[in-house]
């Protein structure tokens, strides 16, 4: 473990909870095989819920040669999107920052999925969802 996740005591009150899920692509449900496309970032305290994504083409085609992958980078757009809010983010436009966290983390049997949620403390959920886009996608 790095120095860098050692909360001292001076630093707990600092830093907000946050929760992240990563996305997964999962061109063919029957094999169970996946490739790790994106993270979602939830931080209650700051009001912040996003989404980066990356889709490496080459390890998809590798698991199915046949992967839709402009049907996956437009699904991922369309998470980054309701994580943005808006009209980019259609209903969940009214929804606050958690209903659309926990809406986007619900399991769900399609090609694109979220993992497991995980938690953590941050001084900058946004800087944290780069970091995390960095560690365990590309």
């Amino acid at each position: 473990m790095s120095d860098r996740h050692i909360i001292r005591p001076s630093e707990a009150n600092e830093r907000d909870v946050f929760e992240y899920a990563l996305l997964r692509v999962v061109p063919r449900i029957e094999r169970g095989e996946c490739v790790n496309a994106g993270v979602l970032v939830y931080c209650r305290a700051q009001s912040y819920v996003g989404a980066r994504t990356h889709l490496d083409e080459a390890r998809l085609l590798a698991l199915d040669p046949a992967a839709d992958v402009a049907g996956i980078r437009a699904a991922l757009r369309a998470v980054e999107g309701v994580c943005a809010g808006g009209e980019a983010a259609g209903q969940a436009a009214r929804d606050d920052a958690g209903r659309r966290f926990r809406w986007l983390i619900a399991p769900r049997s399609t090609v694109v999925q979220p993992g497991p949620v995980h938690t953590g403390l941050t001084l900058d959920p946004e800087a944290e969802a780069e970091r995390l886009l960095g560690l365990l996608v590309r």
